[in-house]
């Protein structure tokens, strides 16, 4: 047995407490995924490269415009700026299983407008504690979206009681090793307990 919130619980209880969890957050999680279809719709085309991740997660990983692994055909960072990524989560303290990665913009010449309204759909779906832009293209979507001034890489903006957090080209920044510091650096603004200089 054991005591909570001032209750004595059986385990039995506790199993039930913990199915019902379960079933609460597979109620949320299909909310979740029917909000991120409707942000899909709300830019035709927009659905061309799938996201991917945790649906209910703590942060929202945006990349622009498709690269290599996405054009072959692979979800949303599924390549090896996706695995830069990651590793960049877990070095801040952050479970990289509990992301979630999209491209604000799937293919070129979509309206941006449209793909900014997808981006706020999109954030708003799985209500991140933290957003973070991967690139240029992504985190003028994300700006444009939430109607605040452009990101600057590596400072964080508080927008609808999110930080959003933007940093200059993972994806490229990963073949120079000088680049790739200043990325990691930008990088630490998205930290769980907030920026990290």
């Amino acid at each position: 047995m054991a005591l909570v919130l001032g209750a004595v619980v059986s385990v039995d209880s506790r199993e039930e407490l913990s199915a019902r969890a379960a079933a609460l957050r597979e109620v949320h999680e299909a909310r979740a995924r029917a909000e991120l279809a409707e942000a899909d719709r709300a830019c035709p085309g927009c659905d061309a490269v799938p996201g991917a991740g945790d649906v209910l997660a703590e942060v929202l990983l945006l990349k622009g415009l498709p690269g290599p692994a996405e054009a072959a055909g692979g979800d949303a960072l599924s390549g090896v700026d996706g695995e830069a990524a990651s590793k960049a989560l877990e070095a801040l303290g952050w479970d990289a299983s509990q992301a979630f990665r999209a491209l604000t913009c799937p293919q070129p010449g979509l309206d941006r407008t449209r793909c900014a309204r997808r981006v706020r759909i999109m954030v708003e779906a799985v209500d991140p504690r933290v957003v973070v832009a991967l690139d240029g293209q992504a985190a003028e979507d994300l700006a444009r979206a939430f109607e605040v001034a452009p990101l600057r890489p590596g400072a964080e903006v508080v927008a609808a009681g999110r930080r959003l957090v933007a940093v200059s080209g993972l994806e490229e920044s990963l073949d120079d090793p000088a680049r790739k510091k200043v990325v990691w650096r930008e990088f630490k603004a998205a930290a769980p307990g907030g920026p990290s200089y």
